[in-house]
């Protein structure tokens, strides 16, 4: 989910990257290794826009992740606190509120998640892997994530995340279950693919793919903060609340 509402009204509603200004990115260094020289980074391994181009083609291989639209979900990392294997192994932060509503009321006051915008596209979402820990699974464990993210994306591409029924609206009642489904789509997506190059990258380790590429890099984008626009009036604030045409 978008960060916490956040007091400091200096903050942009809107962060813009194109050719003028483009997306930040930074090295991902595995344990023991030194980052390359600056001007070096033309040459590493473009996380980012591989694994752009990977969901894209489970999109369009998974009849339950044809509505994931890629040129408008942006692909970044986060470097691990740690070492260890366990733990965050990527998110995906919704940049709409339910239904794909641009804002939402909390008392007197409307509030909306920060809009990105990259070369004049609004996205609708971050998809963000914790990196190098996430490279250090194991093929099928990486797929697993990959598609267990671009799962939570709303069936209307909507800039919310689906919901299911009940208690557990995200993971649905059995978060377990929930993962053994995304097991299942992986084999169903493997199983006679036509270009394995799409995903022969997750089956080497962070250390592997340095040593291939000679570096890793990937975007970083802050992560969006939830601001206050004030107080609208209420047949204002129900137009502001429609979804993304």
């Amino acid at each position: 989910m978008p960060g916490t509402r956040h007091s400091a009204r200096t903050l942009p509603l809107e962060l813009r990257w194109d050719d003028r200004h483009p997306l930040p990115s930074r090295w991902v260094v595995p344990d023991g290794v030194r980052p390359p020289a600056p001007g070096r980074a033309g040459a590493a391994f473009d996380f980012s826009a591989r694994m752009s181009a990977l969901c894209a083609d489970v999109a369009a291989r998974c009849e339950e992740l044809r509505h994931v639209h890629m040129p408008r979900v942006l692909v970044s990392f986060t470097p691990s606190r740690n070492r260890s294997r366990y733990g965050l192994q990527a998110r995906v932060t919704p940049l709409r509120f339910r239904d794909g509503a641009l804002t939402r009321s909390h008392g007197p006051t409307d509030y909306q998640v920060q809009r990105f915008f990259v070369d004049g596209r609004e996205m609708l979402y971050v998809l963000t892997f914790c990196l190098p820990r996430f490279l250090d699974q194991t093929f099928r464990e990486k797929l697993i994530t990959v598609f267990h993210e671009l799962y939570h994306m709303a069936p209307s591409f909507n800039g919310d995340l689906r919901r299911h029924p009940g208690r557990y609206a995200v993971h649905s009642h059995s978060k377990d279950r929930y993962d053994e489904r995304m097991g299942e789509l992986v084999d169903d997506y493997l199983a006679d693919h036509p270009a394995p190059a799409a995903f022969a990258f997750l089956r080497a380790g962070a250390r592997e793919l340095w040593e291939a590429h000679g570096g890793i890099v990937g975007a970083v984008v802050p992560r969006p903060k939830l601001l206050p626009v004030g107080a609208v009036p209420r047949q204002a604030a129900a137009r502001n609340r429609k979804g993304p045409k």
